[in-house]
């Protein structure tokens, strides 16, 4: 059952207005919620602020960092945390919902700067360094707050539990499955096509494993063509690409949500070849929601998102004649795409908002328990420590 009508304030720790999966989906959370009668605020770091929503207040400019294979634009430090702690001040909050507590930015400092029903949702999965946040003096406090943690998946949970010894509910990502089922085929993006949706100049979104693949696939599949949305100077991609590969090219820029549903219902193959960094695979669940065959790389979030297999086509991560060899039987078997394409659009529905968003009320509910609403921490311990400070 839904909770009552609620204020519930969120905190992205991520810079707004710059595209990621975490900003995506605090965004669609939020208007999930306000959807459903709550009054909910965001507070975001924002480059800016002319055209954000109103349900977004800013904490002002971010600052890049290297994070995860990517660049983070993250907000920390003292006047963030002034802002911080005015927001909740003045928000009369029933909960506080902290998306990625245990990086430096802001979603920590409201952790900090807090005390009262706090949830946190981690993102994060990376298994094989000691995540670059992860300063112990400093987040066992966080954690020891939370009144109750999320992970968005199998491999963040184990993340969290490897490197900050702590545990969480695993609730997923969610999409709008309608939107997706609603899409229609679009010719300038069907036939014998590859699609290809990220910031295609990040090494580990894998296009380069693709890349090297279209070879041997174009033995087996003379017109192949693949086509490429997302963020990115296509000029980057086309000068390591042999000439006479760019014609198979298409570069789409970024693109519309209308267009992203029509794109996956389109193409033949949806291919995600990344190579690590990944937690979840927000795009994944939305191309089996639009019909798309897909093949991705098994990579831990993939492979568990794909039912190891049952719902999308796997390859091995890093592997272009592994990926070739997947994406041919793919295309010889019109039949093997239909089947996969059928279950896993099934299977997309247990991503739906209305799912997703019964799991997270469940957290909500239990985090509320024995408490009465968020208030302003008296105890700065780890602020002060942080800082060099005795008190």
């Amino acid at each position: 059952m839904p909770i009552g009508k609620k204020r519930i304030g969120i905190v992205c720790p991520y810079g707004w207005d710059t595209p990621g999966g975490v900003q995506s989906h605090v965004g669609d959370l939020a208007e999930y919620l306000i959807a459903q009668g709550h009054y909910v605020s965001v507070l975001a770091p924002v480059i800016n602020e002319e055209g954000i929503p109103d349900y977004v207040t800013s904490a002002g400019r971010p600052i890049s960092i290297p994070y995860n294979g990517a660049v983070a634009r993250i907000l920390f430090g003292p006047l963030a945390f002034a802002r911080v702690k005015q927001w909740i001040g003045s928000g009369n909050f029933d909960l506080l919902h902290l998306h990625e507590p245990a990086i430096p930015s802001i979603s920590l400092l409201a952790c900090w700067a807090s005390e009262g029903p706090l949830i946190g949702t981690f993102h994060a999965a990376s298994t094989k360094q000691k995540i670059a946040f992860a300063i112990t003096p400093f987040i066992e406090p966080v954690i020891e707050k939370l009144t109750a943690r999320i992970a968005v998946s199998e491999a963040a949970r184990e993340t969290l539990k490897i490197h900050l010894d702590t545990d969480a509910v695993v609730v997923p990502n969610g999409i709008y499955t309608k939107k997706f089922s609603d899409a229609h085929s679009d010719p300038r993006w069907s036939g014998n096509t590859i699609g290809f949706i990220g910031r295609f100049e990040e090494s580990r979104k894998g296009l380069s494993v693709l890349i090297e693949a279209l070879p041997t696939i174009i033995e087996k599949i003379p017109d192949i063509r693949v086509i490429v949305a997302g963020p990115g100077n296509p000029a980057t991609v086309l000068e390591e690409i042999e000439p006479h590969l760019r014609q198979r090219f298409t570069f789409l820029g970024r693109i519309s949500e209308e267009d992203k549903a029509n794109f996956m219902s389109s193409v033949a193959i949806y291919v995600a070849p990344n190579t690590g960094g990944e937690s979840f695979g927000i795009i994944l669940a939305e191309a089996l929601a639009g019909g798309a065959s897909v093949l991705a790389s098994d990579i831990p979030a993939f492979d568990s998102l794909l039912g190891h297999g049952k719902y999308g086509s796997l390859f091995q991560s890093e592997n272009s004649e592994d990926l070739a060899k997947r994406a041919i039987e793919l295309f010889n078997s019109p039949e093997l795409r239909r089947t996969i394409a059928r279950a896993g659009r099934e299977y997309a529905q247990s991503f739906d908002w209305d799912v997703v968003a019964e799991r997270i009320y469940d957290v909500y509910e239990m985090a509320m328990v024995g408490h009465n609403g968020v208030t302003l921490s008296s105890d700065n311990r780890a602020w002060n420590k942080l800082l060099g400070r005795n008190s």
